[in-house]
């Protein structure tokens, strides 16, 4: 079954992050390693086409209407949630820390007729999770990778039967390995959990609730 074609206006917006993502790779690998991580929040960091549209289409496939998004940046995978609830009538819950990148985020959305579909919560993602009662039928993680491991706690037990999380950065970069395979471990321990690492973008862990 061949996937509908993109609203023109949603692949406007990510074909201009996809622009500034491709500009800042080339200044990152100009910059020395210390600069890149003192400088990391300025960057977007996305996590890729691929990856976007695999979850884009897990998400209509299974019709996972309440999503949840733990790290919205500056919105690129936002719009492939938002794009994927808007078509099934979907929520997506976004939480961020830092308010300049969701109003950053925000305004892409609005340019994508995408806004009514995402609710942004700024503040430290544990302390929203706590307060956020689920359930969920899709999760993408993509935040900090020392925070993997304490949202999984806080996520496992709010999810609905055949949800999906999806954890971004397994393989890439390379100094985040260790993080990513603690991860791992914690939720192919969990109870329920099925799961499976896909070398897309820069490696997904797909895990699904039983």
């Amino acid at each position: 079954m061949r996937p509908e074609p993109m609203d023109p206006a949603v692949s406007a917006v990510l074909a201009d992050y996809e622009a500034r993502a491709e500009r800042e790779q080339e200044i990152w690998s100009r910059r020395s390693a210390d600069e890149n991580l003192r400088r990391r929040d300025e960057m977007l960091l996305p996590v890729g086409r691929a990856a976007g549209m695999l979850m884009n289409l897990l998400i209509k496939e299974g019709e996972a209407r309440r999503i949840l998004e733990v790290g919205s940046s500056y919105g690129y995978s936002t719009t492939w949630l938002a794009e994927a609830a808007r078509t099934i009538g979907g929520k997506v819950i976004s939480l961020e820390l830092q308010g300049a990148k969701t109003q950053y985020a925000y305004t892409q959305l609005e340019r994508a007729a995408l806004a009514d579909f995402v609710e942004f919560r700024v503040d430290d993602a544990l302390a929203s999770l706590r307060q956020l009662p689920g359930p969920f039928d899709f999760v993408l993680i993509d935040l900090w990778k020392d925070l993997y491991v304490p949202v999984f706690e806080l996520l496992h037990h709010k999810l609905s039967p055949g949800a999906i999380v999806v954890a971004d950065n397994m393989l890439f970069p390379e100094e985040f390995r260790a993080e990513a395979r603690a991860y791992r471990q914690r939720v192919r321990a969990a109870a329920g959990m099925s799961s499976v690492l896909l070398a897309v973008g820069n490696g997904l862990e797909v895990s699904r609730y039983q």
